[in-house]
């Protein structure tokens, strides 16, 4: 993981309403530690403003607010564009998708392309300051009641389970993870930081920290998103479970 950026955290603002793009940069603004550097109306104008070639911007983006529906080019397609651009060298901006409870299976897609987080468009401003700084942090946001319950509701949207499912890669990674290990991966689908996590299992932060690494290496996991989805998508995890 790359270190963030010195200074401000740098926004890039994607939603197709100019007035909720000026919402977004009024709060985000306000803030000593963070700064909107771009804003796009479309994913397509995204895309082209994010290539590092393209130069729209002086410095990298740190975080992108990502809208889903939008015309010309939908915030999923965009978000995968954006962050198949990774390299070692030169890391892809961290995305946030904003959704709401009737796009779950959105949701799930989002974070296939490769999204760190998904807030709903009425989130509390706190919340979402909160957001863009976990997500540069490195983190994923997952952690609010309303994602806990975007995140039980995919379950309605993933594959049934198959014959044979048990050699799927996914399912055998599952598998391979120490009880320990699972008992975590259960509280990070509920929604658990790692402190929370440590005060339930008696155990240190810094400990949780080192079962969360292995859990993420095991798994092939980019941030805790992919890995709660890992959990529902193998059966680990289920509604109200």
């Amino acid at each position: 993981m790359t270190d963030p950026t010195p200074g401000p955290v740098r926004v890039a603002l994607v939603d197709d309403q100019q007035l909720v793009r000026a919402g977004f940069r009024m709060v985000i603004d306000s803030q000593p530690d963070l700064q909107v550097v771009l804003e796009a109306g479309d994913g397509a104008q995204a895309v082209r403003a994010l290539d590092p070639a393209a130069r729209t911007v002086t410095g990298p983006v740190d975080v992108v607010l990502m809208d889903v529906r939008m015309p010309t080019m939908d915030g999923l397609t965009a978000t995968a564009e954006i962050t198949a651009r990774a390299t070692d060298d030169s890391p892809a901006p961290r995305v946030i998708v904003l959704t709401t409870f009737d796009l779950d299976e959105y949701v799930l897609a989002a974070i296939r392309a490769g999204a760190s987080g998904f807030l709903l468009k009425d989130t509390p401003p706190e919340d979402m300051l909160a957001a863009i700084r976990t997500v540069h942090r490195g983190d994923a946001v997952i952690a609010p009641s309303s994602t806990r319950r975007l995140l039980e509701h995919l379950v309605d949207v993933l594959p049934p389970d198959e014959p044979g499912a048990p050699t799927d890669p996914a399912r055998q990674a599952v598998a391979d993870l120490t009880d320990r290990e699972r008992e975590v991966l259960l509280l990070m689908a509920r929604g658990r930081s790692n402190g929370e996590i440590g005060r339930d299992l008696f155990v240190a932060e810094a400990t949780v920290k080192t079962h969360v690494g292995r859990i993420l290496a095991k798994l092939g996991a980019r941030d805790r998103v992919q890995a709660v989805v890992v959990a529902y998508e193998t059966g680990l995890v289920r509604p109200g479970g």
